[in-house]
């Protein structure tokens, strides 16, 4: 005789405890609320605690303020110079720029689409130290280098690119816009894809241009998309590490191509300084919180679609 489980077993408790609307949804959650617990609440908490210690090696102390009367010294600010440098471009090319690719593989009448798809996006795939090496073999200080050469062949002086602000400043977002182009692309790609033909058919009723089409239709779909990636961009701007690191390693002359982060990195890594390294890191993130904030208001993220 087979043996069946009654209704009110402790088995079938816990199977319809853990499916309840009540329970259920905790359960999907869990691993998103305990990675945030551990890896980004407990660290900012300790970075925090860490920005008003002085940490020595086996010790620690209590100096208050004393980091952040440290961090705004002519460094930090060279430093906070060159990140928003970097931000402000980093944001023109990786919003616009994509937009205008993927309308033009979006369009009807353009061929091999998935071969460019699959093309614009290797490059995301790739390691930043692989690609900043290729890219300093493309950008060497010799005359038989790459880019160089090419500059030779137009009439122009060879450069050295990374003993230079604006040549270093060029190589590292060109790196980065590089590498992430054809990750916007087909973000943009995805919004394209739910907007109507309908609504390009009136348009065309109307009379309306490329450009009216664009701006009536095309850009208030992919709008969420627009505010999506400036934002996104402008805080891994700030964030940036990888592409200075690459080019100047520890350190650049003249500190052309110190970032932030890379501060941060001098100092709290470098010179086993944990807490002003800590100290630079909370103002770092002060100033991503109030950019990010000005940046959603000026794009209208804050608005409510009836207003």
């Amino acid at each position: 005789m087979e043996k069946t489980i009654e209704v009110n077993s402790p088995k079938k408790r816990r199977s319809r405890l853990l499916y309840s609307k009540k329970i259920a949804p905790y359960l999907f959650v869990s691993p998103f609320i305990i990675s945030f617990l551990f890896l980004s609440l407990y660290p900012f908490i300790s970075a925090f605690n860490m920005s008003f210690q002085r940490v020595l090696p086996g010790q620690t102390q209590y100096i208050g303020t004393a980091n952040f009367e440290r961090v705004f010294n002519p460094t930090f600010y060279t430093a906070v110079q060159n990140t928003t440098v970097y931000v402000i471009w980093t944001v023109i090319i990786l919003t616009l720029v994509p937009m205008i690719f993927a309308v033009i593989l979006n369009h009807r009448l353009m061929k091999w689409t998935n071969f460019f798809r699959a093309s614009i996006f290797i490059p995301a795939l790739t390691s930043v130290i692989v690609a900043g090496t290729i890219f300093r073999m493309i950008f060497g200080d010799s005359d038989s280098a790459f880019a160089n050469q090419v500059l030779q062949l137009v009439g122009l002086e060879p450069k050295e690119w990374r003993y230079s602000a604006g040549t270093a400043m060029f190589l590292m977002v060109t790196l980065a816009s590089w590498r992430w182009m054809g990750v916007n692309v087909l973000y943009y790609l995805a919004a394209l894809q739910n907007v109507s033909q309908d609504l390009y058919e009136a348009a065309d009723i109307d009379g309306a241009n490329a450009w009216q089409k664009f701006r009536n239709v095309t850009f208030p779909a992919i709008k969420p998309i627009f505010i999506f990636l400036s934002t996104i961009t402008t805080i891994n701007g700030f964030r940036m590490f990888e592409e200075s690191f690459v080019f100047f390693e520890t350190s650049s002359p003249g500190n052309i191509g110190l970032t932030v982060v890379g501060y941060i990195y001098q100092e709290g890594i470098q010179r086993n300084d944990m807490g002003f390294g800590a100290a630079i890191g909370i103002v770092l993130l002060a100033i991503i919180f109030v950019v990010s904030v000005i940046q959603l208001y000026l794009t209208g993220a804050f608005k409510k679609d009836d207003e």
